[in-house]
């Protein structure tokens, strides 16, 4: 009996051995862990994985396809959830309000001075208390020359009953309801109610072109030619053009839906201290380099712009031009009833 239980505690002692020394002694739990919520398709998991190695921090992904569907997940979940979420400008200003954030701690980010200050100080997060800038970009239009005559230069030109059954466009309520305002020459965030009802009237005329809507990875349905044209986010239109040079990329006379996400920390985070070292990492300029030759965004970061090729640098689909930026608008956090409406709008378009 003395002999099994010598075995017994042997064998305990090596597997406990084994699980700790793996990796060349490294575990890479040893320092805690960090779960973080984010858009898909938009984080390099090279840089997730240096920062793992680096910090011996163990990472936990899930991901969300709007920021309406992270907002509605962080609502039904329970507080401390998540440590990191990646929401865009008008969530970040939601969350603000409704007491989501946890204030981040400026002296842990070393690395906030490789951002370019004018992405900085914006009116949804003055002062950036509680937000810091990773990737931006616009819904700009994706069109395939060789299988598309009309000339397509605007939001409203997708409207066009010559388009039928031609389009993919973004899963995401607010980006075609707001290029429908656009496209009527009127602000993505108005809210007369008045207003709002000729934009739905206008809205649901996109039904008939709208063969897919694909918030995950939208310049699929292009490349392979099941979409001849696209309401897209910029990368992904500069994603497909690498795939197929037919794609044109186009910046709408109107101005466009433009777009900056943050990295925040939910209230009640259980691993702030990690999460701040992780979002200390993502505003390097070897992870934010990583970052976006995996997703080609504009990049706020000017130390990774200086490590950047001309592939990414001249470039427009994928560094988008200043003037496009300037042109375009920021959606905003509207009142509840205006988002109820939109929602209503949003149900009768795709049913």
């Amino acid at each position: 009996m003395k002999k099994k239980i010598l075995s017994i505690i042997m064998a305990m002692t090596m597997a406990v051995s084994m699980f700790t020394g793996c990796g060349g002694g490294k575990d890479v739990a040893s320092n805690g862990e960090l779960n973080v919520f984010i858009w898909t398709e938009y984080v390099s998991e090279d840089a997730i994985k240096a920062f793992e190695d680096s910090s011996g921090i163990k990472v936990n992904v899930s991901t969300y396809s709007s920021n309406e569907d992270m907002l509605a997940k962080l609502k039904s979940e329970s507080e401390g959830t998540y440590d990191v979420i990646l929401p865009s400008d008008y969530a970040v200003e939601n969350l603000i309000a409704q007491d989501k954030l946890e204030k981040l701690n400026k002296e842990s980010l070393s690395n906030l001075a490789n951002i370019d200050e004018s992405f900085l100080n914006k009116d949804y997060d003055p002062g950036n208390e509680y937000s810091v800038p990773y990737e931006g970009g616009v819904a700009c239009i994706a069109v395939n020359k060789a299988k598309v005559s009309k000339d397509i230069k605007s939001y409203d030109d997708l409207f066009d009953p010559e388009l039928k059954d031609q389009l993919v466009v973004l899963d995401d309520y607010r980006a075609v309801i707001g290029i429908t305002e656009r496209s009527m020459d009127l602000s993505m965030n108005e809210t007369d109610p008045t207003t709002l009802s000729k934009v739905g009237e206008k809205l649901l005329t996109l039904k008939d072109n709208v063969k897919l809507f694909d918030s995950d990875s939208p310049k699929s349905a292009l490349i392979a030619g099941d979409c001849t044209v696209g309401m897209i986010w910029s990368a992904e239109a500069a994603l497909a053009k690498d795939e197929n040079p037919d794609i044109e990329v186009v910046y709408p006379t109107e101005g466009s839906y433009v777009f900056l996400d943050n990295w925040c920390i939910p209230k009640g985070a259980k691993n702030y201290d990690n999460a701040m070292s992780f979002i200390n990492y993502m505003l390097s300029a070897d992870a934010a380099k990583m970052n976006i030759e995996g997703f080609p965004y504009l990049c706020p970061n000017k130390a990774a712009l200086e490590m950047m090729g001309e592939d990414y640098i001249n470039n427009t689909a994928k560094n988008v031009p200043t003037e496009v930026i300037s042109g375009g608008e920021f959606l905003k956090y509207l009142d509840a009833d205006t988002l109820k409406t939109l929602d209503d709008m949003w149900t009768k378009l795709k049913e």
